[in-house]
């Protein structure tokens, strides 16, 4: 297996466009697992780690870019856990402290599985995905990125660079249920926003469904709201949990959610 490993962001594009059979890694939480239970075993692996354009985050004219390869830890405990605190207690709740060091954002967007813990806090804060190759850069709305179960609209060619949007600085928080309290994938998740500024109440669950979901209406319909998220998921019945307890937990977690947010 070969090992690329591009010093800049103009040579991971070329080395994604001559060899787009080249997975990407740098955090590895997803792919080292695939690797070392012999679930995947790709001709090379393009290392992204020494892409300094891919790491950290900024701010410009109201607008956030979150760089490919921000941590779990760095939004967790930077001040970004301020302007995106649905997006820091979600972070707060991934693996355990070695993954949150390692973790990235691109990496949980890459992997597109419904329980990736990272994508309702973006879905509800309207995110897109800043998708770069050879040939150009385009951004695509998160809700139309994932297309299924780790599934995602990349071209062969194309790296995951950023994440775009703008904080609406609306009351908003995570939840989610799981067998214990960390190092556990969601039996189902959620983020919700009360903006009232747009007078909107938005809401995204995952593991309820293929695809992280969007749900929304307007503040005077709060009663209604938890049975609406509740029948917009579509849930299975698997390993951690049946589909009629997950729409249940997602009608107490809208709940919760909405009486944190009110009070905020």
């Amino acid at each position: 297996m070969d090992v690329l490993t591009p010093t800049s962001l103009d040579e991971a594009l070329q080395a994604r466009a001559e060899r787009p059979g080249a997975v990407p890694i740098q955090g590895g939480t997803d792919v080292m697992v695939a690797l070392n239970f012999d679930r995947d075993r790709p001709d090379a692996l393009l290392n992204l780690n020494e892409v300094n354009e891919l790491r950290g985050w900024t701010r410009d004219d109201g607008m956030l870019r979150l760089g490919a390869g921000l941590t779990y830890a760095a939004v967790e405990h930077g001040p970004l856990r301020d302007v995106l605190p649905a997006l820091a207690e979600a972070s707060r709740t991934v693996g355990s402290p070695q993954i949150r060091n390692r973790g990235t954002i691109g990496g949980n967007l890459g992997t597109a599985s419904p329980a990736g813990d990272a994508l309702p806090p973006l879905v509800v804060e309207g995110a897109e995905v800043e998708c770069a190759s050879v040939r150009g850069t385009r951004r695509v709305p998160l809700t139309d990125f994932v297309t299924g179960v780790k599934r995602n609209a990349l071209a062969p060619d194309e790296l995951i660079t950023a994440v775009l949007l703008r904080a609406s600085g609306a009351p908003q928080t995570f939840m989610k249920i799981g067998p214990r309290n960390a190092m556990v994938i969601a039996v189902c998740s959620l983020a919700l926003v009360l903006d009232r500024e747009r007078d909107e109440l938005r809401a995204s669950f995952g593991s309820a469904g293929p695809v992280a979901g969007l749900v929304s209406a307007p503040i005077a319909e709060v009663d209604a709201f938890p049975e609406q998220v509740a029948e917009a998921a579509s849930p299975i019945d698997d390993v951690r949990g049946t589909a009629a307890y997950r729409r249940h937990a997602l009608r107490v977690l809208t709940s919760r959610a909405l009486k944190r947010c009110l009070v905020a």
